[in-house]
C-alpha cells in the first residue's frame, strides 16, 4: 500500500512525512521532481501486548510506504509544468494525503500572499480533475482512431470509449471518478490508468501547536474525506524523541496520542484494509489484507502453499482471547474455530492455518 502527501509549497507537507517517517532523513531531496520514500509501521496496540505474552524471538507490524511529493505551486507557467509532472507521480498511490497550511510563521514565505486552507484545497482539488480530465482526453483520441479500424478489440475499445467519454462527462461537471464507477468489474479495469479522483483523500489541516485542540476550519463535508487537524512541527519534534521522552512529553502536553499514529491508521483504514494476526514463539505478525477477504487468501497472504494445502483457519479474535487469558482458556470457553475457505477474515484475527501440501 502506498500513500502520496500531496501539498502546495510552504505547507509543512516534508515536515509531516519526517514524523511520519520517525526522523527518516530526506535523500537526494534536492533534486527537481525527486520523489522521497519511507515505510512505516503501522501502530497497533494488540502487537505489542501479543508480544509481552508470547515473548517471540520478533515482532513484524503492518507497513504502509509513505511518498513525499515535492510542493506544488501553480503561480507561474514554470511552477505549473513542474506540479502536472510531480502530481503524476501520485497516479501509483492507493491513497492521497492532502497537506493544508493554517498556521502563522514569519520565518516561512506564504503562497499566494494568504494562509487560506480552503482556497489552496479547491486550487488543488482542480488540478487533480485537470489532470484527470487531461488523461481522459488523450485516452478518447486514441480510442477513436482505434474503433475505426476492424481488429479483433474493436468491440472491447467501443466499450472503453462508451466509459471514457462518461468519464469525461463527470469530470466536466466536477464530480470525482469515483462517484461514477458502476461496478468492481469497472472499478478493476480503470485501476491501472491511476485516476486521482478516484482515490480516497485525507486533508490533513496544519496548524501551530497551540491552536491543535481547537475544531477544523474545514468540515468532512467540504473536505470531501476525513479531516485530521495537527501540528507538523510538533509531529517532527515528537517523532525525534525516543519512547520514554516522548511519553512524558505527551502527558506533560495532556496529549493521549500522537496525531502521526491516527494518520496511519485512518490511511490503512481508507483503502479498506484490515490486519489479522499470527502468534508464536519465533514470531507475532501483522498481516495486511483487504477486508473480508476469505480465508484461502489471507493464507496466501502467509504463503502461497499455506494457500494451496488450505485444510481450516483455527481462529480467535483477540479480544475474545484476551479475555480468556491463554489460547487453552479461549477453547475451553469455545472462543476457538475451525473456519472454512469461504470465512471473512476480521480484523483482530489471531488465525492458524491448518494446511497439508
Amino acid at each position: 500500500m502506498q500513500v502520496a502527501l500531496v501539498g502546495l509549497t510552504q505547507s509543512g507537507k516534508s515536515s509531516l512525512f519526517s514524523a511520519v517517517a520517525e526522523g527518516h532523513v530526506h535523500s537526494d531531496a534536492g533534486l527537481a521532481h525527486h520523489v522521497d520514500k519511507a515505510v512505516v509501521k503501522v501502530p497497533d496496540c494488540r502487537l505489542d501486548k501479543l508480544s509481552e505474552i508470547f515473548k517471540p524471538k520478533k515482532t513484524t507490524p503492518a507497513t504502509i510506504e509513505f511518498l513525499d511529493l515535492p510542493g506544488l505551486s501553480f503561480i507561474d507557467e514554470p511552477g505549473r509544468h513542474d506540479a502536472r509532472r510531480t502530481v503524476a507521480n501520485a497516479r501509483q498511490a492507493d491513497m492521497l494525503v492532502i497537506v493544508l497550511r493554517n498556521f502563522e510563521s514569519d520565518s516561512v514565505a506564504v503562497y499566494r500572499d494568504r494562509i487560506d486552507p480552503q482556497k489552496d484545497l479547491d486550487e488543488l482539488k482542480s488540478e487533480l480533475f485537470l489532470a484527470d480530465l487531461e488523461l481522459v482526453a488523450n485516452r478518447i483520441e486514441k480510442l477513436k482512431k482505434s474503433v475505426a479500424k476492424p481488429t479483433k478489440t474493436q468491440g472491447n475499445d467501443r466499450h472503453e470509449l462508451e466509459l471514457m467519454r462518461r468519464y469525461s462527462e463527470t469530470l466536466e461537471n466536477i464530480q470525482p471518478l469515483s462517484t461514477v464507477i458502476a461496478s468492481p468489474e469497472e472499478e478493476k479495469f480503470v485501476r491501472s490508468f491511476g485516476f486521482l479522483t478516484m482515490k480516497p483523500i485525507l486533508i490533513v489541516l496544519n496548524v501551530n501547536e497551540d491552536k491543535i485542540a481547537q475544531p477544523a476550519d474545514i468540515t468532512a463535508e467540504q473536505a470531501g474525506g476525513d479531516v485530521l487537524v495537527l501540528s507538523a512541527s510538533l509531529e517532527a519534534e515528537l517523532a525525534a524523541l525516543e519512547s520514554e521522552e516522548r511519553g512524558v512529553f505527551l502527558e506533560d502536553m495532556g496529549i493521549k496520542e500522537i496525531a502521526r499514529d491516527r494518520l496511519i491508521r485512518i490511511c490503512y483504514q481508507s483503502v479498506n484494509l484490515i490486519s489479522f494476526l499470527t502468534v508464536g514463539a519465533d514470531e507475532v505478525r501483522a498481516w495486511t489484507v483487504p477486508a473480508d477477504c476469505p480465508a484461502v487468501e489471507a493464507a496466501g497472504a502467509v504463503h502461497s502453499d499455506i494457500q494451496r494445502g488450505f485444510i481450516r483457519a483455527e481462529t480467535v479474535h483477540y479480544d475474545d482471547f484476551i479475555a480468556a487469558g491463554d489460547m487453552k482458556a479461549a477453547k475451553a470457553v469455545g472462543k476457538v474455530r475451525l473456519e472454512g475457505k469461504t470465512y471473512a477474515v476480521k480484523d483482530g484475527d489471531i488465525i492458524n492455518f491448518r494446511f497439508n501440501v
